[in-house]
């Protein structure tokens, strides 16, 4: 899964609105949106806010798991 997937699927799943976590990070609606439509990056402090306000770990919104797993089956297949 994508970190735009995890963030809107985590967005869902604690029944928030694009305009409620933009209000909690403090910026527009319109800039929340890019994130999940992957157009930016939230930079390291949005982030951890992020995962405060979804109740998710770092790891988990950024899909290390999935990242290792697939890291791992490349390494595997050499």
């Amino acid at each position: 899964m994508k970190f735009i997937e995890k963030l809107r699927e985590a967005r869902k799943s604690n029944h928030l609105t694009q305009k409620n976590i933009a209000n909690q990070l403090g910026i527009s609606e319109r800039a929340y949106q890019h994130y999940e439509a992957g157009t930016r990056e939230p930079n390291i402090e949005t982030l951890l806010q992020l995962s405060i306000i979804l109740n998710i770990s770092l790891d988990e919104l950024l899909c290390q798991n999935d990242y290792r797993k697939s890291h791992e089956e490349s390494v595997d297949e050499h």
